[in-house]
């Protein structure tokens, strides 16, 4: 039984091109909103530890072209 529906940040706009996010029977599921049958499921622990690191920007190098 899911516990909430999709959500995706204010700063994707209009676009679909945005991963949304939930939460469904104790975990966190993220997907991208236009490949929708892609679902990646973790805890809110490990989210909480990606996002301190990408906050930290140790993912900043995966944005930038070379």
């Amino acid at each position: 039984m899911l516990n909430s529906t999709w959500k995706k940040s204010s700063y994707s706009g209009a676009n679909s091109d945005c991963i949304e996010v939930r939460t469904a029977e104790g975990t966190v599921e993220l997907r991208e909103s236009d490949e929708g049958d892609v679902v990646v499921r973790t805890t809110r622990l490990r989210l909480a530890a990606f996002l301190q690191g990408a906050k930290a920007g140790e993912f900043d190098h995966l944005t930038t072209t070379p």
